[in-house]
């Protein structure tokens, strides 16, 4: 279960509900038409779900146990949902597969993570939507080398997740390499409960049926109108983007560091864009962990220049009983008042402090509390956020699910190697 609360004051005047009811009609359509994918990926990925787990009980690596590394080759939309939730997972629930992530053509990147890797415990998932992502396909050609992967002889070591009929899709196919592809109407950036997710967390033994359940129940509870709380905070951002244009995401666990890293890319790549009037229009993601970024970013939110949004999320148990020693050292006397208490108390805490003391700077903030970390607040939070984006560039009056200003500096790189 997650508490959404939002500590920002608006009077909504009968043009401005009027302009929400539209935008909740826009999304609706979106969902209803399947002209947007991701809002039913919780129901179409039951596919892919009962297919992954007939491929883990068939495929001989996975069957005798033999398979300790996965090994995602992607970038962008293909990597950064992926490993925000399995970082998260992780923690709830201990599996015997590792899975590494290829996502950067930075050679030092690759060298050290792929020096431990061995293709005898190794299953390696190529993810491209296109099929021809060029830091992807070049991570792909120096794993089939280093490794000496034959693609027809080796081909029970490799997966691909692509579209259906893309150039890696046709690779797949000639080669007998298990394939699962992404629906075409949902873009990479929302992939995350599609193939590009599901089948690298089943194969590793997480339970993604969850994550799904929490898509579903937040996704059905937003479209019966149950979740106004989100388009009126979709609203007050657009309706105050001159002011506040830069929006912070605080999360106050160290684990949330890749859910930071999804949310800037979902944000960035989706409303960043020019509007139906021409006009250049986008609100600037910021990612921050708690409590760190209060000894680093804070100080600029609250006595910097006033343009921005401060979100957090808050986990009310941890689960784990650390304390704090009730320990009198000389000297640090001032420290002691926290003696005796679990850490989950401090760090919350300081989370509580942080959001009161930039109310008390007029800055605008919410908080999403989050009753524990599960599977099942993990799938809310990912839909949240993709509903929330959606909505906001629905306001915009923008396309949120294209990236022209991306291909700009793809055509560039071709021509430097020409």
């Amino acid at each position: 279960m997650i508490h959404f609360k939002q500590n920002f004051k608006q009077q909504l005047t009968a043009d401005d509900t009027k302009k929400i009811d539209e935008v909740f009609l826009n999304l609706k359509e979106e969902k209803d038409s399947d002209k947007i994918g991701y809002y039913k990926l919780y129901e179409t990925s039951k596919k892919i779900l009962k297919e992954t787990k007939e491929y883990k009980k068939n495929n001989k690596y996975l069957k005798n146990k033999k398979i300790h590394n996965i090994v995602i080759i992607g970038i962008g939309g293909s990597t950064l949902g992926t490993k925000a939730v399995y970082e998260l997972l992780k923690l709830k629930q201990k599996s015997s597969i590792n899975i590494i992530f290829l996502e950067n053509v930075d050679p030092l990147d690759i060298s050290s993570k792929t020096k431990d890797i061995k293709k005898t415990n190794s299953l390696f998932v190529v993810i491209s939507k296109s099929g021809s992502t060029i830091e992807t396909i070049s991570i792909f050609k120096y794993i089939l080398e280093k490794f000496k992967l034959d693609l027809k002889k080796d081909n029970k070591r490799l997966i691909a997740i692509t579209d259906k009929g893309s150039n890696l899709s046709k690779l797949a196919t000639k080669n007998k390499i298990r394939q699962f592809n992404i629906p075409i109407n949902v873009g990479g950036r929302f992939s995350v409960l599609s193939a590009v997710g599901v089948v690298p967390l089943v194969l590793a033994g997480y339970r993604v049926e969850k994550l799904l359940k929490g898509s579903k129940e937040f996704i059905e509870s937003f479209f019966t109108q149950k979740e106004d709380h989100l388009l009126e905070k979709a609203y007050f951002y657009f309706k105050n983007k001159d002011t506040y244009s830069i929006n912070t995401l605080f999360s106050y666990s160290t684990y949330f560091s890749y859910f930071n890293d999804w949310y800037v890319q979902l944000w960035g790549e989706s409303l960043g864009k020019i509007d139906n009037l021409n006009t250049k229009v986008g609100l600037t993601p910021v990612g921050l962990v708690g409590s760190i970024d209060q000894h680093s970013f804070l100080q600029l939110i609250i006595q910097g220049i006033e343009n921005k949004t401060v979100s957090f999320i808050q986990i009310k148990d941890f689960e784990k009983n650390i304390k704090i020693p009730k320990m009198n050292i000389d000297f640090l006397e001032k420290t002691d008042f926290v003696n005796g208490y679990n850490f989950d108390k401090l760090l919350n805490e300081e989370c509580n402090a942080t959001v009161e003391s930039l109310i008390d700077e007029n800055i605008a903030t919410d908080v999403m509390v989050l009753d524990k970390l599960s599977e099942n607040n993990i799938g809310i939070l990912i839909s949240y956020y993709e509903i929330l984006t959606s909505a906001i560039g629905a306001f915009l009056s923008i396309n949120t699910y294209d990236q022209p200003g991306v291909e700009f500096g793809k055509k560039k790189l071709v021509s430097k190697f020409n």
